[in-house]
């Protein structure tokens, strides 16, 4: 059995659950706030049999997509005062996909 853990922004998650639940597997859903742009995101870990992980990730792959957004950075405590405050293009999205080894797993 594998656990998968995938990072995803909260943008692609309700895509990627239905998507995951049309396709059989169990899923479960933490919301969180991310690092540097301090954007939403949402983790969520999915305990499998290891022979469907390549099925998932695949799943993962067409419902999380990579895009560019404008974003206004400003003096916080992260950034200098003397960084301009102004609106520059990052990429953000896709996923971070986390899989770890499962001795079992238990539904009560």
């Amino acid at each position: 059995m594998k656990m998968v853990f995938a990072v995803v922004q909260d943008y692609d998650a309700a895509a990627l659950v239905k998507a995951m639940i049309e396709a059989d597997f169990r899923v479960t859903m933490l919301a969180g706030t991310g690092g540097f742009l301090r954007s939403g995101n949402t983790t969520l870990m999915s305990a499998i049999e290891a022979e469907r992980l390549p099925e998932l990730l695949e799943i993962i792959e067409l419902n999380c997509h990579e895009r560019v957004e404008k974003v206004r950075f400003s003096a916080e405590p992260d950034f200098p005062t003397w960084y301009p405050e102004d609106m520059h293009e990052t990429r953000v999205g896709g996923a971070h996909v986390f899989v770890i080894d499962l001795d079992r797993m238990v539904q009560i």
